[in-house]
């Protein structure tokens, strides 16, 4: 029938795929054979298209429409990723009796877990409300990537030297999306005064990433030296675009603080 021919294709494809990848990146780690989306690349490639898709018409499909509150339902899924501070708990619980390496530490040890697919809800939220000044080249490249990149990573270096970037980055998600969770309740925001400093923790993780990295470039160990590379090169470019976003955002702020205090002190001296 045409459905089983449909299905014996879409099987030889995702067979002829998954040889092609593997004979490019080498053996995929077995620990992880058989976790949900990870033994075939398309669906991930598929939910990218159409996170991308739904990024460039969802503004358009709302344009002349009017913006969707989300508040409770923004508030339960931002608190609700507040659970990250059990997997910060489980990734920091692992290193500490696994005895990890700060400098260098192989592949023979306990598995990650991957969320990124949920972060899509962010700009999905951000087209219903129609805040698309949110929507910046920084937030889809950043969610577009991970959701690629984690894919690799889950498959070929779920665990090793990946876990200090893994770890911080779920301490850093739960400021955020407590913040993010809070600001829903109109009521709070004046009281929301961490906004600008959560960008700086980020800023902060992604220099002690990179560092770490750098130590098992110094100081090998059994981890691929190309996810070394690679990884450093993908948090140069988070630095570049965090960074122009902290000072595009901020910069403002500091513009009218320093006439401020340049007007104070031109009338307090009489000129």
């Amino acid at each position: 029938s045409k459905r089983s021919v449909s299905k014996s294709e879409i099987e030889t494809f995702n067979y002829k795929l998954n040889m092609y990848i593997d004979s490019w990146m080498g053996p995929r780690d077995e620990r992880v054979q058989g976790w949900l989306l990870l033994d075939n690349y398309p669906p991930t490639f598929a939910l990218t298209v159409m996170y991308l898709l739904i990024v460039c018409m969802g503004p358009k499909y709302m344009r002349h429409r009017h913006p969707v509150s989300c508040r409770g339902l923004l508030l339960v899924y931002n608190l609700g990723l507040t659970i990250l501070p059990y997997m910060f708990y489980e990734m920091v619980s692992a290193v500490w009796h696994g005895d990890f390496n700060l400098f260098c530490q192989d592949t023979h040890s306990a598995g990650e877990t991957d969320t990124k697919i949920i972060n899509f809800m962010d700009t999905f939220f951000y087209i219903l409300r129609k805040n698309n000044h949110q929507i910046t080249f920084l937030h889809i490249y950043h969610h577009a990537s991970m959701l690629n990149i984690w894919w690799f990573v889950m498959n070929w270096v779920p665990c090793g030297h990946s876990y200090f970037g893994a770890s911080l980055n779920s301490f850093i998600h739960v400021l955020m999306y407590s913040y993010y969770g809070l600001s829903a309740v109109p009521a709070l925001r004046p009281y929301l005064w961490w906004k600008k400093y959560i960008t700086q923790v980020q800023l902060i993780q992604f220099f002690l990433t990179m560092s770490q990295t750098i130590c098992a470039v110094i100081w090998p160990c059994d981890f691929p030296r190309g996810w070394l590379y690679f990884q450093i090169f993908y948090v140069v470019t988070l630095i570049a675009l965090f960074s122009n976003f902290y000072i595009q955002t901020y910069k403002k702020h500091l513009d009218f603080l320093f006439f401020y205090i340049h007007t104070s002190t031109n009338l307090n001296s009489g000129t």
